[in-house]
């Protein structure tokens, strides 16, 4: 799950069908799939939307 977790958010031209693969071997449904695929897109949307707009960390992160 957090090999595909990294290679989405770094190299999401890479994925293959072989990643998905990957994970229904190791028991993972694809609604599990979907999930993990979501919240790692998602978390990477977010940052990018930050970064882009300039935002900072509040003092006591």
């Amino acid at each position: 799950m957090l090999s595909y977790a990294e290679k989405l958010t770094g190299a999401p031209g890479e994925m293959r069908e072989s990643d998905v693969e990957a994970l229904r071997d190791v028991g993972f449904s694809d609604r599990d799939i979907h999930d993990i695929c979501a919240v790692a897109a998602y978390f990477a949307y977010v940052n990018r939307i930050a970064r882009g707009l300039g935002v900072q960390l509040e003092t006591w992160i």
